[in-house]
């Protein structure tokens, strides 16, 4: 939950997951005229990230679960579908489809993440579920360790958080 990064995320998750629905609604459209390919392919990508994250998350390593779940896509899927059924033409579905696909991504996954960010009172400090679960879980990668070496002076001249492993 708390492990999803607040700049990266937002930007490079569904710049990289738009291709493959992309190239599926053309290969769908060209041949068959079916609107639905997006919608397809990312409840297929869902349901076998679901699948890796109980097998090699909870599975091997008791991970919670909260703390490795995939983004959700699919608002994203049906608006390009429905971008595409509407206007038929690939440029509009690219320009606007595509704008819409990483606008609606982090507002579409908040259902899944706001819950976790609700403030509850932790040994009489102000925290958030988020902030408990990555104090009781601190692994290098996660932001809470991030957060306690953008409290030090380990920064780069850029401002951002210098690698530290």
């Amino acid at each position: 939950s708390d492990w999803k990064d607040r700049r990266l995320w937002v930007t490079v998750t569904p710049i990289v997951l738009v291709t493959f629905p992309a190239a599926a609604q053309v290969f769908l459209w060209e041949r068959f005229r079916q609107p639905w390919a997006a919608t397809v392919c990312v409840l297929a990508l869902l349901f076998g990230e679901w699948v890796n994250r109980y097998f090699n998350f909870w599975g091997w390593t008791y991970f919670p679960v909260n703390f490795v779940f995939p983004a959700i896509l699919v608002p994203g899927a049906i608006i390009l579908d429905v971008c595409l059924m509407l206007s038929g033409s690939h440029l509009f579905t690219a320009i606007i489809g595509g704008l819409a696909w990483g606008l609606i991504f982090y507002p579409g996954n908040w259902p899944i993440i706001a819950p976790i960010h609700v403030p509850v009172e932790y040994n009489g400090m102000l925290m958030s579920i988020a902030d408990i679960q990555g104090y009781n879980y601190v692994r290098t990668g996660t932001p809470e360790y991030i957060r306690m070496v953008e409290k030090g002076t380990l920064r780069t001249f850029g401002k951002d958080v210098a690698p530290v492993s």
